[in-house]
């Protein structure tokens, strides 16, 4: 409930990570695909300038760089399932779409080797026996592949890389990413021999580049709306992402992420940058692109300086530093290592970015509703003792017996604070700002209500039983004082006094008309049975000795009601100022 900032990976948390391949990129056209999901069923929109074994040049190298696959689904006859990494196994669908299958393209070009892909490489490699050759093919980020390639496959042969040429795929990519596509590039390299001991540096060289990939994650519908009660929550979503920067920009328009004015900071800048210049950008930024797991540490701490309380997500082994590092550390429960589990605070099963805020929202109503109980009780029980030490002060004697107080600390008060433990939440308990993460529970505006209501009702109590016992008298209620008449009239009024002020602590600002009386069904039972229990101690001759009580009258219980009433009232007024000061101070969003 405290948390102040959400840093959220981009793809499956933000998206439906139901990654497919939209469009193509190869000699300098650009080439639409259609189908949806992983079903490999679309055409390639060609424009006659691109043939499609152009095309499937490129759908080989796509499909051999990558680990997914594509197999038959089990439940679902004719349907398939993807195995693998989504962005992968788009790849794959793309390729099948075309008729290029995994199982028959391995047969002829064998995997012998590979280079994994790593976060700061951005990019993997994978070696293919080729008749006596070796063929590599490379898939990665456009912008660091390209920086590798000598030449680009154009017009169905190799042509130079001129600076011409890298403009053109330059714009392509720009012109895809602010589409909202994640843009992966593909190049290749023919070998004749493969060194003895496989590296970045001696395979990633020389490249061909054979064009562009374009693939749409859609954002997940409940994700714009989760942000916007974040947002009316005090709490600040950072969208942390490998992605290009144009890409997440567009993604972070769509979703209502990127504010008026926000920033998007690439990781090549955090490089650059101190920690206390780092904290100073992450005040404007919305959106990291370019991001390695190493660069979240940083993030977090710069937030941490700014005295953030900061939530990141993240699902890899190398998030674990970060996870640990945030005040909360939420993994994946689908797509999650376990490595980040362990690390984490959380796991979401769903992997969905809305859950993180319903989180929140449930550490709020579980945190608002132990300062409720805490609260009732307090001021039951400052009554109480109010109560016997005033008395005591002006000579009465006791006000209430042991057992009526053992009673009302029992039955009357534990009953309804249990109640009060299972409450809904508050309906603008995501329109208040995050509490301090130091704010003590019984904070200034609890220490003010158990300070008025310890006042009023020890003054109800001491009026009623001054009443029964003839230290005050009143023209138009004669009675007889008796020890029984001033214990009974004392007792009702403060335990009833306690049933109907539990209904008012329901919610430290909501009006108990907004909140509906009957709303919580376990008050309802809590307070009636309270409410029939005191009322058999009260009427029933064998249990009147035990609880030193009488009868009371109606011309008496006109009188208590009023009283009875009071401190409910009292706090409803009170709720009318807490709102207002509330506002004042900012901790109430109204917009």
């Amino acid at each position: 409930g405290s948390a102040t900032v959400i840093c959220s990976d981009k793809t499956g948390t933000l998206t439906q990570n139901q990654m497919t391949v939209t469009s193509l990129y190869l000699g300098g056209e650009r080439i639409m695909v259609t189908g949806e999901g992983y079903t490999p069923q679309g055409e390639f929109k060609l424009t006659g300038k691109i043939s499609q074994s152009e095309v499937n040049q490129m759908l080989t190298g796509m499909l051999l760089c990558s680990d997914a696959r594509l197999e038959p689904a089990s439940d679902k006859p004719g349907g398939y399932r993807m195995v693998g990494d989504p962005t992968e196994g788009a790849l794959v669908v793309a390729a099948a779409k075309a008729g290029i299958w995994r199982e028959a393209t391995e047969e002829k070009l064998p995997r012998v080797n590979e280079v994994p892909f790593d976060s700061d490489r951005k990019r993997m490699a994978t070696i293919h026996q080729s008749g006596d050759q070796f063929a590599v093919y490379v898939k990665g980020a456009p912008d660091l592949l390209l920086e590798l390639c000598l030449t680009v496959y154009e017009n169905g042969s190799s042509q130079p890389l001129t600076p011409e040429r890298l403009q053109k795929i330059r714009e392509a990519n720009a012109q895809m990413a602010s589409e909202a596509l994640r843009v992966l590039g593909v190049a290749r390299r023919v070998m004749p021999q493969i060194p003895d001991v496989v590296t970045p540096e001696n395979i990633e060289t020389d490249l061909e580049f054979l064009g562009l990939i374009g693939l749409r994650d859609p954002a997940r519908p409940e994700v714009k709306p989760a942000i916007e009660i974040a947002r009316k929550a005090g709490i600040r979503t950072v969208m942390i992402t490998g992605d290009y920067p144009d890409t997440a920009r567009a993604i972070g328009a769509e979703i209502g992420l990127l504010r008026q004015g926000g920033e998007v900071l690439r990781g090549a800048e955090i490089e650059t940058l101190s920690d206390k210049e780092l904290a100073e950008r992450m005040q404007q930024t919305d959106i990291c692109a370019r991001v390695s797991p190493h660069h979240k540490v940083r993030i977090v701490q710069a937030f941490q300086s700014q005295n953030e309380v900061v939530a990141m997500t993240g699902d890899g082994v190398n998030d674990a530093p970060a996870l640990k590092r945030a005040a909360i550390g939420v993994a994946m429960g689908i797509t999650g290592t376990d490595v980040s589990k362990e690390a984490a605070d959380m796991i979401l099963t769903d992997d969905n970015y809305a859950s993180i805020v319903s989180a929140v929202e449930q550490g709020r109503i579980i945190y608002s509703n132990i300062r409720k109980f805490v609260y009732y009780l307090l001021t039951c029980n400052l009554a109480e003792i109010g109560v016997i030490f005033c008395a005591t002060l002006l000579g009465w004697g006791t006000p209430l017996t042991a057992i009526q107080l053992l009673w009302l600390n029992l039955v009357t008060d534990g009953a309804p604070a249990l109640a009060l433990g299972v409450e809904k939440g508050d309906k603008n308990i995501m329109r208040q700002v995050p509490r301090r993460i130091n704010e003590p529970m019984i904070n200034r505006e609890m220490r003010l209500g158990m300070f008025i209501q310890t006042i009023i009702k020890t003054l109800v109590t001491l009026i009623a039983y001054a009443i029964g016992a003839g230290h005050l008298k009143l023209a138009f209620l004669p009675v007889t004082p008796s020890i029984e008449l001033a214990h009974t009239m004392a007792f009702i009024t403060l335990a009833a006094s306690e049933l109907a002020r539990a209904y008012t602590s329901r919610s430290e600002l909501e009006y108990l008309g907004r909140l509906g009386v009957f709303s919580n069904p376990y008050m309802q039972i809590a307070v009636g049975t309270s409410l029939i229990s005191l009322l058999a101690v009260m009427y029933i001759p064998f249990l009147q000795p035990a609880f030193d009580t009488i009868p009371l009258g109606l011309d008496i219980w006109l009188v208590l009601i009023p009283l009875i009433l009071l401190p409910a009232i009292a706090s409803e007024l009170l709720k009318v100022y807490l709102q207002w000061l509330y506002r004042r101070e900012g901790k109430l969003i109204t917009s």
